[in-house]
């Protein structure tokens, strides 16, 4: 994922880098690969796991709830500008995703084919829901009804 279509990951990369283990209160053990804190270290120190926060910064999980993020804000070491920048970021995701349901109608072919049977049809969205498009639910009635009592 690019970091122009994840900018929360790419702003949590950014900021991780910026805090060394020693203002994090770490004690630094050999080499490190990475400047400043590693994945592991910033969920440790947030309470979350290592698997959410990854997850976070790849983009496949873009609702944090506030806790996490000012669990977050706090390892980073973000003020209150940064802060509420992160919180702009997370806003724009769920901004993005949010989509109303087009009303899905079928091809007008398909239509004029289903409204020439004489049996009973319908017709299923992707989301697998049905809509009568024959008159048979009044003529099946006392059929149902019978199939439901006994």
């Amino acid at each position: 994922m690019s970091e122009t279509s994840n900018p929360l990951g790419a702003y949590l990369r950014a900021r991780r880098e910026l805090v060394t283990p020693e203002q994090a209160g770490i004690p630094e053990v050999g080499v490190r690969r990475v400047p400043g804190l590693r994945r592991e270290e910033v969920a440790m120190l947030a309470g979350i796991s290592a698997d959410y926060y990854l997850r976070l910064e790849r983009g496949r999980n873009r609702h944090p709830s506030m806790q996490v993020l000012e669990s977050i804000a706090r390892v980073l070491h973000l003020d209150e500008d940064h802060f509420a920048h992160l919180l702009t970021l997370v806003a724009e995701v769920s901004r993005q995703r949010r989509r109303r349901p087009r009303k899905e109608t079928p091809p007008p072919g398909v239509l004029k084919l289903v409204d020439s049977l004489i049996q009973p049809a319908f017709i299923e969205d992707r989301y697998s829901t049905s809509s009568p498009r024959t008159a048979w639910p009044g003529r099946c009635l006392p059929a149902w009804r019978w199939a439901a009592i006994s």
